[in-house]
């Protein structure tokens, strides 16, 4: 796969990193995921990092070296992730369970397949033209799509920061519906927290993208989206794919229904699904061993 990676984080204005990225790959297959830990709640970098090292561990496990399945693959690593921090925060007799947002990307064969929980986005762009992006699970999105408010509102509303669903806590997200397209020459995938998209326009980031590389264009963008947020910067994460591929992607196949183990729209991800119970004591130390110096109290942030 021809490609490049940029990716970068910033710790902003705030106490202390609760974003969280990473990226892997088999060769003929690509993993990325950005994780933003909830600051109105302890511990949200140990969920961000959980997060992505649950999708790093199925990735390696399941990449042979493609993965069979993408939805299922993504539905899977997601709903694992939300388990193993439902019992990490038991584990540490926490009143209140770590929480972060995910936003998860696998690329083979010319194609990207992504899902996401909360507000973290990713954002396919073509010659400096929004393919798609991923909607929020907030509130304000809601309004938004209601035509209560403009997408420009966003950014300034009272209720920005109320996140509808994410991973950990006692209100389990659903399975978003795991979306797919073929990459062109060119394309970029970007995933980011909301540190920075928040204090930018999509015309910014279109703009500042527009006809240049993405290890040239988003530092400037991350430090346009520090100067806007100022004193109440969040953490600012973004994680970038450059697709240099000439060939175009083949169609889909029709999946044979007998076949067929992508899970339906609407998939409970709570922590008593059979299949994300299969969680031992070893997995989680393995995967939470670096964060264990975590701060005590909560960063003022996002709460759902």
């Amino acid at each position: 796969m021809k490609h490049t990676i940029f990716q970068d984080s910033r710790i902003g204005a705030r106490p202390y990193q609760q974003d969280r990225l990473g990226q892997w790959s088999s060769g003929e297959a690509m993993a990325l995921a950005l994780a933003d830990g909830l600051g109105g709640h302890l511990h949200g970098e140990v969920a961000a990092q959980l997060a992505v090292d649950c999708l790093g561990a199925a990735f390696r496990s399941e990449a042979r070296p493609r993965i069979e399945h993408p939805e299922a693959f993504l539905y899977r690593a997601i709903g694992r992730a939300h388990a193993m921090i439902v019992h990490q925060g038991q584990r540490m007799g926490l009143p209140d369970s770590p929480r972060t947002t995910i936003v998860a990307c696998l690329v083979q064969g010319g194609r990207a397949w992504w899902s996401f929980v909360g507000d973290s986005r990713l954002y396919l762009i073509r010659a400096g033209r929004l393919v798609t992006r991923t909607k929020d699970h907030t509130l304000v999105q809601q309004l938004v799509d209601a035509g209560r408010i403009r997408e420009e509102a966003v950014a300034v509303h009272p209720d920005r920061n109320q996140l509808l669903r994410c991973l950990g806590g006692p209100i389990t997200p659903l399975l978003e519906q795991v979306a797919n397209a073929p990459l062109h020459k060119d394309d970029i995938l970007l995933l980011c927290s909301d540190g920075f998209w928040g204090p930018l326009t999509q015309r910014q980031i279109l703009m500042g993208l527009m006809g240049r590389l993405p290890a040239e264009a988003l530092p400037e963008l991350i430090e346009l989206a520090q100067t806007r947020a100022g004193k109440t910067c969040d953490n600012v994460s973004v994680l970038a794919m450059h697709w240099l591929e000439d060939d175009p992607a083949k169609p889909l196949p029709v999946p044979d229904a007998r076949l067929d183990k992508t899970p339906p729209a609407g998939t409970d991800l709570g922590a008593t699904t059979a299949d994300f119970l299969r969680v031992t004591a070893a997995e989680i130390e393995s995967r939470i061993a670096h964060s264990r110096s975590a701060p005590a109290k909560p960063d003022p942030g996002r709460k759902a």
